[in-house]
């Protein structure tokens, strides 16, 4: 018997010739795609509008699959994390983050990550593999179950409402599997998040960073987290190959003919080494120079055992905060979420391995 081919993950033209060379009409991918996507549908007897036959032909050469989740934890603040499994064992993490009408669903590209920042819990783990665009876009599907949100609904009523590509792994380590899933996930007959509601968050693979935005849409944030290379060396290895100079082009590359493209600078807030007020004004320096369309995300850092940074306090967080916004640029501070179930991304997948 041969291997059965795992539906989620394939293009819509992939369907389609998968479908023509079982002798189906090529009108039967659109049906099948918006029974995958658009209805969530895992089990074949349910899609009413293809013929029994096909519904067969279709059971004995394919699969649906969904991750399997290993471990859940809801925070009092409605903060959820699942940690999934795939078929060969591999897990990763996937938070939701909800606000008052809605919220965001943090997804993971890889399994470990190999950029290895100082400060991420994940960059402790080492890069195992590649998630495949199924194994992406599986993710926020599990996530759709969890909250009922099938079939897809409008872009009004939808609690899940944004997707930030943040969790696990650099996706420009992984840059077709990622383009392939967000065009999935992006697609108007199916799943329908609008690309403008996907972030995709780098540590800064400057090569990259223009050639994935252009073939997906979706919003850029920029890992930034020091205001020059000599911090951000030392908190960010990766910093070595591709420095601040050489991201901020980028940068501007990808603003250039687009006056709505925003940039958001995630700085994670760590005390005595990226926190003062002289870093502040070098980074608003950075931003003039480049004439960059930014806003910054001030996080406050979430410590993990063994790790050797601490958080800034709250009173030089908000002296920073004023600096940039005296400076015109949005400066939001992020509200810790999750604080009682282990949050930061790759806790609960390194306790559950522990245990």
């Amino acid at each position: 018997m041969t291997d059965k081919t795992e539906l989620i993950g394939l293009s819509k033209t992939e369907i389609q010739e998968k479908l023509i060379q079982m002798g189906e009409k090529p009108f039967r991918a659109k049906q099948l795609w918006q029974w995958l996507y658009f209805h969530g549908e895992t089990d074949f007897d349910k899609m009413s509008n293809l013929a029994k036959d096909l519904r067969q032909k279709l059971k004995n050469n394919f699969t649906i699959t969904r991750p399997k989740i290993v471990a859940e934890q809801v925070s009092k603040d409605k903060t959820r994390k699942w940690l999934l499994e795939f078929q060969d064992g591999q897990r990763v993490e996937m938070v939701y983050i909800p606000e008052d009408d809605r919220g965001a669903v943090c997804i993971s590209t890889q399994v470990g990550c190999a950029v290895g920042c100082r400060f991420c819990h994940t960059g402790s783990q080492k890069l195992t593999r590649n998630l495949t665009a199924g194994e992406i876009v599986s993710q926020f599907m599990v996530a759709r179950d969890t909250y009922g949100e099938w079939p897809s609904p409008t872009a009004e009523t939808r609690y899940l409402s944004n997707i930030v590509v943040m969790g696990m792994g650099e996706p420009l380590h992984n840059p077709e599997n990622v383009i392939k899933a967000l065009n999935i996930l992006t697609d108007g007959e199916g799943i329908a998040i609008s690309r403008r509601r996907i972030t995709m968050s780098t540590s800064g693979i400057a090569p990259k960073i223009v050639s994935t935005l252009k073939a997906t849409g979706v919003r850029l944030a920029i890992s930034l987290h020091a205001p020059n290379n000599q911090i951000r060396s030392k908190i960010m290895p990766i910093n070595d190959r591709f420095p601040i100079e050489e991201i901020l082009k980028a940068c501007q590359e990808y603003q250039s003919g687009d006056g709505s493209r925003y940039i958001t600078f995630e700085y994670l807030m760590l005390k005595d080494v990226n926190d003062s007020l002289d870093n502040a004004r070098e980074l608003i320096a950075l931003m003039k120079k480049y004439k960059l369309r930014a806003s910054f995300n001030l996080i406050p850092f979430n410590p993990w055992p063994g790790c050797i940074f601490q958080p800034s306090t709250e009173k030089n967080i908000k002296a920073f905060a004023d600096a940039l916004e005296k400076a015109g640029f949005a400066a939001p501070v992020r509200v810790a979420r999750g604080q009682d179930i282990l949050a930061a991304c790759g806790q609960l997948k390194s306790q559950k391995e522990k245990s």
